[in-house]
């Protein structure tokens, strides 16, 4: 008899299924059972995993719908406009802490984290019957889902609770921890993570985290750390392997299993990336827009990508622009995966950490390397189409450079604009010309309001 699917149902459902209180109110006793019979063996151990790939890709935080990280910080940035209730709060930095879009972000991590954390109990239990090379990797895995939702949780809503464990006992009245405790930990994860994940891709396509993801993810991390060094030295060892990864066509990028890609979730069946799905307009937007003046202002003359990624609907009521990276609103025919994380942020990463370094030749290199796929074939009225940047720029002009190339690379895709805005200190001056009712204490979503009557030990954020 099979008992992969029923084990693999009791444990999902055990992970995904409640809220962050009812994940504190499973049975301790129960939940322990279930550990037990869902790790004994490799094939039931995997399944736990990619079963929170699944739950990633297809609902909430990470899902690329609506309520997802990539629609509401691109609204909570300049990238967006809201039309629906729910978006128009985070289009006007007004968000309440009784969003239902709010309480997604944050127990969808958190649900993450949880799954995360069950893995590794399971697998560190003395009774399972998994192989130690699939142990390595699934440790790894989960080690890496981890840190990967704590970025996110930390950056969105600054200090919150640090969940290492399932013991609801410990997780019902868990308190805030500060910020540099959270990243202390994300970077721990991550580290030990490296150790014992595959160089490879143990699956066909990119849709299991690998050696490279996690560097990819610590080279990040250690860039909003303002670790320089390190942040150029991670960038550094995932460029380095050029067997694998690549710098591709600017319409192909976004494919399944791109050879840019470093990690990409794996949609539903017989359905591409939701991105698609949420940005192309064929109607009047429901829920959001490109915002016109990113789309008309944000790209230099003869940019390749405002041509390739940015697209129009026009009908009686106006025209509204949108991202078009995805070229796939809905087709059982799947071509496209949603896209994670991806070598240009790489190049990007390790430009801004070497002028920081004063490295700033070797910086504006790495700027022009991703400039030149952007650039369009020369004519002879436009014989020099988007120049590369001079060597000699001062460091000030050099990471404005930064800005300006990760602001029109990497727009619409998890948050980028809006994280980079905030660790930069330019929210401020950015965001208070285009938006009437900017406050500083808006750089920080609110705790939701379900959190905070759930756990007392837990205190809202300032300006809520």
């Amino acid at each position: 008899m099979n008992y992969n699917k029923p084990i693999y149902i009791l444990l999902i459902s055990a992970c995904f299924q409640f809220s962050c209180k009812k994940y504190l109110d499973i049975d301790p006793p129960k939940s322990s059972l279930v550990q037990e019979t869902v790790f004994r063996s490799d094939d039931q151990a995997t399944s736990s995993i990619t079963g929170i790939y699944a739950t990633m890709a297809n609902s909430g935080y990470a899902s690329g719908n609506s309520s997802s990280i990539t629609c509401l910080s691109g609204l909570s940035s300049d990238e967006l406009v809201g039309y629906n209730t729910d978006n128009l709060k985070f289009y006007e930095n007004q968000i309440a802490p009784e969003s239902s879009m709010l309480q997604s972000l944050y127990s969808g991590s958190y649900q993450s984290i949880y799954a995360a954390n069950a893995v590794l109990e399971g697998l560190a239990g003395p009774n399972n019957g998994v192989t130690p090379p699939v142990k390595a990797q699934l440790t790894g895995e989960a080690l890496f889902i981890r840190a990967f939702a704590y970025f996110y949780l930390v950056n969105l809503f600054g200090s919150i609770p640090l969940q290492l464990t399932t013991d609801y006992r410990v997780t019902q009245i868990a308190s805030q921890k500060p910020v540099a405790q959270i990243y202390e930990q994300i970077i721990l994860d991550l580290k030990a993570a490296e150790l014992v994940i595959s160089d490879s891709y143990i699956t066909p396509g990119r849709v299991r985290p690998n050696k490279s993801t996690v560097q990819a993810m610590l080279a990040r991390t250690y860039l909003y750390m303002q670790d320089w060094e390190n942040a150029e030295k991670y960038s550094s060892l995932v460029i380095a392997k050029t067997n694998t990864y690549s710098l591709v066509n600017i319409d192909a990028i976004f494919l399944a299993n791109s050879q840019e890609a470093i990690w990409q979730l794996n949609p539903a069946p017989n359905a591409n990336s939701r991105d698609g799905n949420l940005f192309i307009l064929t109607s009047t937007p429901l829920f959001v827009s490109l915002r016109n003046t990113f789309a008309l202002t944000a790209f230099e003359p003869n940019d390749k990508r405002q041509t390739s990624w940015v697209k129009s609907y026009t009908n009686n009521t106006g025209t509204y622009y949108f991202p078009y990276k995805y070229k796939v609103q809905s087709s059982t025919i799947v071509t496209e995966y949603s896209m994670v994380l991806r070598l240009a942020e790489q190049y990007l990463i390790r430009a801004e950490a070497r002028i920081n370094q004063g490295k700033i030749d070797l910086g504006i290199s790495d700027l022009n390397l991703i400039r030149n796929r952007a650039r369009p074939i020369p004519t002879s009225i436009t014989p020099n189409p988007l120049p590369g940047l001079i060597t000699t720029l001062n460091k000030a002009e050099a990471l404005s450079a930064v800005e300006q190339e990760r602001k029109v690379e990497l727009f619409s895709e998890w948050g980028h604009r809006w994280f980079d805005l905030k660790r930069t200190g330019r929210t401020g001056s950015v965001l208070s010309q285009i938006k009437s009712q900017w406050q500083s204490t808006d750089e920080l979503y609110p705790i939701p309001s379900l959190e905070l009557n759930r756990n007392s030990n837990i205190i809202q954020n300032q300006g809520y």
